[in-house]
């Protein structure tokens, strides 16, 4: 494992995407264990992109256009839900921690719907890990496996920062029902636009 690896990778995590956004506004709305349970889906959600790139499975994606397009427009219409589930519910969200395991299954689920339907993971990572594994190696697929671990433990607790900060920030603007409304319009149009963004992408 090179620090090229390590570095490349945080920078990868910690650049804003659906999943950050997702537990963000979990950690926002409904508190640290709820974004702890998103982080933990978002994460969930990359093990199979994770899986298929370190087998070769992934290519499948990469040559069959069918394939693609089906599991990218499904993702699409996920993100667009998500989004407008969020602008219906405007001005509706309570500022609660939720301790029900129910709606933290329901929160996991969410997480790593929004990651597998994503088929730019597969693709990306069939890219990316395997430019770290030595030309002369004996073991790639083990250390392709190792290389996959990290980065999945790296994106967990990253993405727990993320809903961690966002719990504790949430209190400047749960007395302000404005700020609510704000907010949560700024998710929608997010989420939205993640949507069209992967709508518009090619393998």
């Amino acid at each position: 494992m090179s620090s090229e690896f390590l570095v490349t990778s945080l920078i990868v995590v910690l650049v804003p995407g659906t999943g950050v956004i997702y537990t963000i506004s979990t950690g926002l709305f409904l508190g640290w264990r709820a974004s702890i349970a998103a982080a933990i889906g978002c994460t969930s959600g990359i093990i199979p992109h994770l899986l298929a790139s370190t087998l070769g499975l992934a290519a499948i994606l990469h040559v069959s256009a069918l394939a693609f397009q089906t599991l990218k427009f499904v993702g699409v219409a996920y993100l667009l839900y998500l989004a407008w589930s969020m602008w219906r519910e405007t001005g509706a969200i309570k500022f609660e921690d939720s301790s029900n395991g129910k709606s933290h299954r329901q929160i996991i689920a969410r997480g790593f719907l929004i990651n597998i339907l994503n088929p730019k993971l597969s693709i990306f990572f069939l890219a990316f890990l395997p430019q770290f594994v030595p030309a002369d190696s004996t073991t790639p697929m083990l250390q392709m496996f190792v290389l996959s671990t990290i980065f999945m433990v790296m994106t967990l607790f990253i993405f727990v920062g993320y809903g961690g900060f966002a719990h504790a920030v949430r209190s400047y603007v749960a007395n302000s029902p404005r700020s609510i409304l704000r907010v949560q319009r700024t998710f929608a149009v997010v989420f939205a636009a993640l949507g069209a963004k992967l709508a518009m992408a090619e393998r």
